[in-house]
């Protein structure tokens, strides 16, 4: 029993010190001149920090082809291992990087340039807003609802 508690702790340390070296670049890019006119720009990079953690599985920081695999598997959009390649390559700017970092996710995000990921990323929170508005009980079918 005592090892998961470890592993959990271990696990939970790793998560606060990588937020803290994502924080710090969102500090930066806070300050960038390119970013200035970005609209709530702070409140954006919390929001693409938390999903950028959410999917950096390899824990070195950096968003690998595996957590972009799961990351698209989780939005119900399983890629082929070259789309993958393709999409990885048009993140970081057509280096043939193994890894997306966080400096490379944030200029996607923030940047003019409509990379595939970008747009399903996009997509995705917007169907959560979507998704969010509609509260209380369904409503009521009437016969002119059946097909």
């Amino acid at each position: 029993m005592d090892g998961s508690a470890q592993g959990g702790k271990a696990f939970g340390l790793l998560k606060s010190h990588q937020e803290e070296k994502l924080n710090s670049i969102n500090e930066a890019f806070l300050t960038e001149p390119q970013y200035a006119e970005e609209e709530d720009l702070a409140s954006k990079l919390e929001m693409f920090k938390q999903k950028y953690m959410e999917f950096d599985l390899n824990d070195k920081g950096e968003i690998d082809i595996m957590g972009l695999k799961r990351m698209l598997e989780k939005l119900g959009l399983a890629k082929t291992h070259l789309e993958l390649k393709k999409m990885m390559a048009e993140v970081v700017g057509g280096a043939s990087k193994d890894t997306i970092s966080y400096h490379d996710f944030l200029n996607m995000m923030l940047g003019k340039r409509n990379a595939i990921l970008k747009l399903i990323l996009m997509f995705e929170g917007m169907g959560k807003e979507q998704e969010q508005k509609e509260v209380g009980p369904p409503r009521r079918k009437t016969f002119s609802d059946l097909p």
